[in-house]
């Protein structure tokens, strides 16, 4: 059995393939044989170090994907082999809040990921597939797809007539935009680029904004809601851009704070949340339960999660590359045959 692995020491250049025997199942466990992985900005900051550093090597990154059910261990009746399944993000965190001990058991560190021909996994912590998705769009779907329905559905209640801004346009924004506009609401989406921002109108974008010409874009948002402000702001940027969010953002709106791709540390005024009683709602991905609505509302819905590039699993350094160059339009997968 392949799998790629983080190999001695942290960065691009010790990702390897490697022999491994292939894992087994014991009771309430399951084996999957992975169809395709699809990457996350963690996935990067994994493999570079800069997740967690203290991460025990070898680890197998990545952290979405879809597989096919091929064995079952003593107990299992959730799922049977030939099921093709989405491994859970947080593996025993199957309802409820978060807690610690429940973000400790999440894929592609601590816990070995989906970048392998097979992988053991709980069978508590496995959802179905929709059909109707191709492997790659399904395996987007546990990780970034997760995220922009629990930030939206979930934690920001979004509902018809309501506006969102997206920040840019990778994987979990466009996840905004399509889930945005699958709940009712109107999608501001922002980016850099004009040849991105015509492809997110072409998707369904209410209105776009050019970050780089309108560098005050939060209130370029209020003048697009009639001086109101938008409901909900999906946050990937972090320290650069969580100040012009906050300006965009309605009295008693909700920034969702799911990335931090432009850095850590941010000077917040605090009055322009507290005084607006603007709610900062941090999402790491959600739960089984989570991911289950997201299917059912994916399998009743027309719904085509965007990738970018498909790469062969050989090429997962070239992957991460492609992710790092913050070129791509949706999500980047890799094929593992």
């Amino acid at each position: 059995m392949r799998r790629i692995e983080i190999q001695g020491s942290f960065g691009l250049d010790r990702l390897a393939v490697a022999e491994r025997p292939a894992p087994v199942a014991g009771p309430g466990q399951v084996v999957l044989r992975m169809w395709a992985a699809a990457l996350n900005y963690r996935d990067l900051l994994t493999v570079e170090g800069r997740y967690n550093p203290r991460q025990p090597l070898p680890l197998v990154p990545c952290s979405d994907g879809v597989g096919e059910v091929m064995e079952v261990g003593a107990g299992v009746d959730r799922v049977r082999p030939g099921d093709r399944v989405l491994p859970i993000f947080a593996q025993r965190w199957i309802a409820g809040r978060p807690t610690r001990e429940r973000l400790r058991s999440t894929l592609g560190g601590p816990l070995d990921g989906t970048l392998a021909e097979s992988i053991l996994v709980d069978a508590e912590g496995v959802v179905p597939a929709p059909a109707g998705l191709s492997d790659e769009q399904a395996a987007t779907l546990p990780c970034a797809g997760l995220t922009a329905w629990t930030a939206l559905a979930e934690h920001a209640r979004v509902g018809p007539g309501d506006v969102v801004l997206v920040e840019g346009t990778g994987g979990v924004s466009l996840f905004a935009l399509q889930i945005g506009q699958l709940l009712g609401a109107r999608v501001i989406v922002t980016s850099s680029s004009e040849a991105k921002l015509e492809r997110a109108r072409q998707l369904g974008a209410w209105a776009t904004i050019h970050y780089t010409t309108t560098p005050e874009w939060g209130k370029e948002a209020r003048r697009l809601t009639g001086g109101e402000g938008v409901d909900a702001v999906v946050d990937v940027g972090g320290a650069a851009t969580l100040g012009q969010a906050i300006e965009a953002i309605r009295f008693g709106g909700c920034v969702c704070l799911v990335g931090n791709v432009t850095g850590n540390a941010h000077a917040l005024q605090l009055p322009s949340v507290f005084m607006r009683q603007v709610r900062l709602q941090g999402v790491l991905v959600g739960s089984r339960e989570s991911l289950e609505a997201l299917v059912r509302a994916v399998a009743a819905c027309p719904f085509e999660p965007v990738v970018d590039r498909v790469f062969p699993f050989e090429a997962a350094r070239e992957a991460l590359e492609h992710l790092e160059s913050a070129s791509h339009f949706g999500k980047i997968c890799i094929r593992i045959d």
